[in-house]
């Protein structure tokens, strides 16, 4: 499997789960539930909040990077990288936020939030790795696969 479609699988299913726990908290929100809603809980909150958040959003990226991402000769290795750092992301970034929420200690998040930073390396590094490919295929597109310029009527006079 190509980079870009491991990306655009791993996008739409990403995006399916980080939906279904925004709609899970909603659930929580809507049944006011305590142990989620009650103000000695506002870390767990919060730390969901921001799991459905940044799941949702780095899903949509990784769709993003499938849609307009065209894979370029010589680029092969920075198109599987770039892929690579943003489905990373896409788990370490959001499940960071989700298991600090679980394991919460008081007002702090637990320790599985570590796990956030190092996601967030990774999206930086997709992103800009993405920017490259991206810069990478205008450069060639010019060249070979360019459709010939059309002469005027002038020119071809000239030329005949």
């Amino acid at each position: 499997m190509n980079p870009t479609h491991r990306s655009l699988v791993f996008g739409w299913w990403s995006l399916a789960c980080w939906l279904a726990l925004g709609m899970a908290l909603e659930a929580l929100h809507g049944f006011k539930v305590g142990w989620y809603l009650d103000v000695a809980n506002e870390a767990r909150r919060l730390q969901w909040n921001l799991a459905h958040a940044h799941g949702t959003l780095i899903a949509l990226a990784n769709i993003a990077f499938a849609a307009t991402i065209r894979p370029r000769a010589g680029a092969e290795r920075l198109l599987a990288r770039a892929s690579a750092c943003l489905r990373w992301a896409g788990v370490l970034m959001p499940v960071g936020f989700l298991l600090g929420g679980a394991f919460a200690m008081g007002a702090d998040p637990g320790y599985a939030v570590a796990l956030v930073p190092i996601g967030g390396v990774l999206l930086f590094a997709g992103v800009v790795q993405a920017a490259r490919v991206a810069a990478a295929a205008e450069s060639t597109s010019a060249t070979p696969d360019a459709p010939a310029p059309t002469l005027s009527r002038a020119e071809r006079r000239r030329k005949s």
